[in-house]
């Protein structure tokens, strides 16, 4: 073995074929009998050829092959939440049918997202914004200025951006309504980061005013819309912990409200934690509600009360614009429709 790679042309002399059969044989993409092909393969494994270059290929094609995901925090947290889980794996499954590889691009512990500098030299053909669309995102402006077109999942919010999203501020709205008509009038809320700084803690006007995400923002005005200025505590990501953590300041005080929206639902599971903890009855002395719609299996059979989203399909219909723009079609923003789902975790106040 001499060290260096081996190339096309010495496996098209050795099965005795033309260099562009055998790129043929390779690629699939013309008629080749199966005895030639095979007496291909067969000559590269002996010289131990592992395929065209990929990346001669993709400059030829003027394409990487590479779909880039990006996510607002580290995976380890992203792996946690059932709805990131839910709209990958729906975005993987359609783009299956391209052949195209999804390269997931996350923050780590030290930064909340990736940076213009860790993406600047990574070939993409689209970019998919799957869980981390601040509408103030840096690199919104970095990829336009590539070129490389856009999707974004719940934002960033822009004109000139592909935006796939639901009717978060309707949800919470109908959900907001549901609870003023079982009587409630003092509610408190546990939102999600507004943006991530991670903060956590009381949302005071200066604070709400920043707020870079627009399902966070559309679901805390609806809220609002309903009941007015409520108590609100952001929590510092998606987990369930942090539900519990924002619970603890709104329940352990003496005009403790009668009912919580938290706005997701695995913050809805850290509330009822929180106020189970306490000694209250949820929802005899407490209702919760939660969004999206996912099952939540940390509650023991309760059926959380809360909006239903489509996740998995929010993911393949991304897949499915990302499809449009590889094949020169314009996909239009779209706005999925939500469900409120009536469970078991909400009653009329005491």
């Amino acid at each position: 073995m001499s060290g260096q790679r081996a190339t096309l042309a010495a496996v098209a002399a050795r099965a005795g074929v033309s260099p562009s059969t055998a790129s043929l044989a390779f690629s699939g993409a013309g008629p080749v009998a199966e005895s030639t092909r095979e007496r291909v393969f067969q000559a590269a494994r002996e010289l131990g050829y592992s395929g065209p270059d990929p990346m001669a290929s993709s400059l030829r094609r003027g394409r990487s092959g590479i779909v880039g995901a990006l996510i607002g925090e580290r995976l380890l947290y992203a792996f946690r939440d059932p709805v990131a889980v839910g709209l990958l794996d729906g975005l993987a499954e359609e783009l299956s049918t391209l052949g195209s590889g999804l390269l997931l691009i996350s923050g780590d512990a030290d930064r909340t997202g990736p940076t213009p500098a860790q993406v600047a030299r990574m070939p993409m053909d689209v970019v998919i914004f799957a869980t981390c669309g601040g509408d103030d995102d840096p690199l919104l402006d970095h990829f336009l200025g590539r070129g490389v077109p856009v999707v974004a999942v719940d934002g960033p919010h822009r004109d000139d951006v592909v935006v796939l999203g639901i009717d978060d501020y309707g949800g919470t709205l109908t959900m907001a309504r549901y609870l003023a008509d079982l009587g409630h009038r003092h509610v408190g809320t546990v939102t999600l980061p507004l943006r991530l700084d991670g903060r956590r803690g009381p949302i005071d006007e200066a604070r709400r005013k920043t707020a870079a995400y627009a399902d966070a923002r559309l679901r805390l005005q609806a809220v609002r819309d309903v009941f007015g200025s409520v108590a609100a505590v952001e929590s510092a990501t998606n987990l369930i912990e942090e539900g519990e953590v924002a619970a603890a300041s709104l329940l352990d005080a003496p005009d403790r409200p009668t009912a919580v929206i938290a706005q997701s639902d695995l913050l809805a599971v850290g509330v009822i934690r929180a106020a189970v903890g306490l000694g209250l009855r949820v929802p005899q002395d407490l209702s919760v509600v939660g969004f999206d719609g996912i099952d939540a299996g940390w509650l023991d059979g309760w059926l959380l009360t809360t909006i239903e989203q489509p996740i998995v399909e929010k993911g393949r219909m991304a897949g499915r614009m990302v499809v449009d723009i590889l094949a020169d079609r314009k996909p239009s923003s779209t706005q999925l429709p939500v469900n409120m789902r009536v469970g078991a975790t909400t009653a009329p106040p005491p």
